[in-house]
């Protein structure tokens, strides 16, 4: 049986997004386990786990975001066909390797179908590297969620690493998935920094390029400047998204403007007036000359 499961901390988008998504996937027998969000994001994944945990047939657990939306019709036999292998803990749509730190997307992605649909600019959507967790039976009743990573940002990247470091392994599969979110990711840049110092120190032996060794001062300083030169590319990053989705939005206003019949029906009169324009600019541009008795 594999089972769903949310941490609903607004109940408006689970019921717009994730629910509909969770009812487009499930199987008959799939057990839905939508729980209200307590204290912090990895404690209410932990009482996911756990839920999930006691069902002795459980195959797989998939937590889904409350603006995540999954797509996917198929899902469950694609999350089959990934946890074939055994070595297999957690199946993402979207994922990377050679990752440094918390901003995971700095590696190198790889991901399914995922679309970001986002209300910013009247709102429309892009392609998109959102993720949505899933995990075997293995992991779910191994691994938790660190509830001393308190500020709400690395938790996904942190269990990630907690199965590998357990000789786990950990992929991305072509699952169709929707997030349905603002294109704002970092909207408290100094908590995502200093999430980003607390994963790196507790991962500091294991993460390529980090800052190593025991605790000085000269060490956390480095470790903030990562941090904040990371939050900077992060920033830079998804800055380039909303620019391409005010150049989209654009596009369809420009779209919608010229399909109508009175832009065809006027189009004689356009082609008239900037041959008009262009005669009139030459005629302006030409050297005038003076007549002398």
């Amino acid at each position: 049986m594999i089972a769903f499961a949310c941490s609903v901390s607004e109940p408006e988008p689970y019921i717009r997004y994730a629910e509909p998504g969770i009812r487009r996937a499930a199987e008959p027998d799939s057990e839905v386990l939508a729980f209200a969000a307590v204290d912090t994001i990895s404690r209410s994944y932990n009482l996911l786990l756990d839920a999930g945990s006691r069902h002795d047939d459980l195959e797989a657990l998939v937590i889904v975001h409350p603006h995540a939306e999954i797509n996917d019709a198929e899902l469950c036999a694609k999350v089959r066909q990934a946890l074939r292998d055994p070595e297999v803990a957690v199946v993402g749509c979207a994922g990377a390797t050679g990752v440094r730190s918390i901003a995971w997307w700095d590696g190198s992605i790889s991901a399914g179908a995922v679309t970001h649909a986002y209300t910013d600019h009247g709102g429309g959507r892009l392609p998109g590297f959102p993720w949505t967790t899933t995990g075997p039976p293995w992991a779910v009743r191994n691994v938790r969620f660190d509830e001393e990573l308190t500020l709400g940002h690395g938790y996904d990247v942190d269990y990630c690493l907690q199965v590998r470091a357990a000789g786990r392994k950990v992929i991305a599969a072509d699952l169709d998935v929707i997030e349905h979110r603002s294109l704002e990711v970092i909207s408290d840049l100094e908590l995502w920094v200093e999430s980003h110092i607390a994963v790196s120190r507790k991962w500091a032996d294991r993460m390529p390029g980090s800052v190593t060794g025991g605790e000085t001062p000269w060490k956390e300083r480095a470790r903030r400047a990562e941090a904040e030169r990371e939050a900077a590319r992060a920033v830079a990053y998804f800055k380039r998204l909303g620019l391409e989705a005010r150049v989209d939005t654009l596009e369809r206003a420009m779209e919608e403007a010229t399909s109508t019949v009175s832009w065809r029906l006027t189009a004689p009169l356009r082609r008239i007036n900037m041959w008009r324009r262009a005669r009139g600019k030459r005629e302006a541009d030409q050297p005038r000359t003076r007549g002398w008795r």
